[in-house]
């Protein structure tokens, strides 16, 4: 598919608590396969969504054809059947449109491995422009020719895969490192010269004047040596002070990428050996005539690890629903589960967050005696760091930041067992 460039003139995007993006410019040309890169919550999605139309930037405009069919697939669909069924049904949609554009939101979140195999031969063969936000590298590498990295409220520009990005941007980060390194030792070297140049400066005053002074008949060429002594030690010392100032303003403009680290843990009273999960000759069904899932027989300990496989809409999260006693779910057999409130659940929708509730109010109603100290200490292991992220509502969060939220309330109620939705398991 050909239509004319689109062109994006110094496109910015803030919040009321963050800025996510300032002044980005480029020229989006036919056939492009653009993949958006950077952590949760800097805007990747809403980029999406500007490119769409249905958001408009703080600033900058976009130029763009009116005849252009732009299909857009965000990251979370709302339905009862799987996350990945949903996403597929979507897709088949789009592409039955025709689009010029093809805008995908984390695409292969909720696939199995079959359904991945088929998005990434649908990908290959859609001939239109393609922009991606991912995580994944694989769909990265093999599908993507043009990578935007949104980080510190910008976004960077790189022409190749995902892999030929990472390995520049470690040798950029590298080769910055040193630079640091050695601006933080030629700083201490020029601040030691600077302290002996000025100490030698005074002592060769005091020397000069005291010559003169004890000098019966001061001559004038002693006053002169003197004063062209104190005028070079004044020179030498501002030209130190210029190579300093130099180096500290080249120490304030050189840019070295901040790796944040999640700090956190997952703790629990329960002993070891206690039983958490019981089922034995366990049938579940939505309907007596229609089973899911037969013949379950499965025991979970404490300090267990399961991983629970399957294709789309095979019954994983049905099974979930039964362990959670669900009333939509008929449970048959012998069933040993925990309470509700000792399993932690984070699903693929984040159904624990409300809209209209803040993040530090999304922790204070699960653990309510936690002072506010408690609870920005908390939220900071989570990344949520300044007053605007703690006081932003949950309606504005991004999904990777609602994830982390959910796993910020499951973590200060410390269950005995953790469910999760895991990306991507192969």
């Amino acid at each position: 598919m050909t239509h004319k460039p689109i062109s994006l003139h110094n496109i910015s995007l803030s919040f009321s608590h963050k800025t996510c993006f300032e002044d980005f410019s480029t020229t989006i040309l036919p056939n492009s396969r653009i993949g958006i890169i950077e952590r949760n919550g800097c805007g990747k999605s809403s980029l999406l969504k500007i490119l769409q139309g249905k958001l408009e930037p703080t600033s900058g405009n976009i130029k763009r054809s009116d005849v252009l069919t732009i299909a857009y697939i965000p990251q979370l669909l709302s339905g009862d059947v799987s996350g990945g069924e949903r996403f597929l049904d979507a897709f088949y949609q789009a592409l039955c449109k025709s689009p010029d554009i093809l805008l995908l939101d984390e695409p292969t979140n909720h696939l199995d491995k079959t359904n991945r195999k088929t998005l990434f031969q649908f990908i290959e063969d859609f001939s239109g422009n393609l922009i991606i936000v991912s995580h994944d590298s694989e769909l990265l590498n093999q599908h993507i020719n043009i990578l935007w990295h949104v980080r510190e409220n910008k976004i960077y520009e790189f022409h190749g895969n995902y892999q030929h990005y990472r390995e520049a941007f470690n040798a950029e980060y590298v080769a910055l490192q040193k630079e640091v390194e050695q601006l933080k030792r030629n700083k201490k070297s020029m601040h030691l010269s600077l302290m002996q140049e000025q100490q030698r400066a005074a002592k060769s005053k005091q020397k000069g004047e005291k010559s003169i002074a004890q000098c019966k008949w001061p001559t004038i060429g002693s006053a002169t040596k003197m004063a062209r002594g104190v005028t070079t030690a004044v020179n030498k010392s501002a030209q130190l002070r210029g190579k300093q100032n130099h180096l500290n303003e080249r120490m304030e403009n050189l840019y070295v990428p901040e790796i944040v680290k999640p700090k956190f843990e997952l703790t629990s009273k329960l002993k070891s050996k206690t039983t958490l999960i019981s089922i034995s000759q366990g049938n579940i069904a939505y309907s007596v005539n229609k089973p899911i899932l037969c013949d379950i027989n499965f025991s979970l300990v404490g300090n267990e690890r399961v991983a629970l496989c399957g294709d789309n809409g095979s019954g994983k999260s049905t099974f979930l629903k039964a362990l959670f006693n669900d009333p939509t779910v008929i449970r048959q057999g012998e069933w040993l589960t925990p309470k509700s409130d000792e399993i932690g659940y984070l699903d693929q929708h984040y159904s624990l967050l409300m809209d209209h509730e803040t993040v530090f109010d999304s922790i204070k109603k699960v653990v309510p005696t936690w002072t506010e100290l408690q609870i920005r200490r908390h939220l900071t292991d989570f990344l949520f760091f300044n007053n605007e992220e703690v006081l932003a509502k949950a309606s504005t969060l991004s999904g990777g930041e609602r994830a982390r939220l959910c796993l910020a309330q499951i973590a200060a109620l410390s269950p005995a067992l953790l469910i999760g939705f895991s990306l991507n398991l192969m």
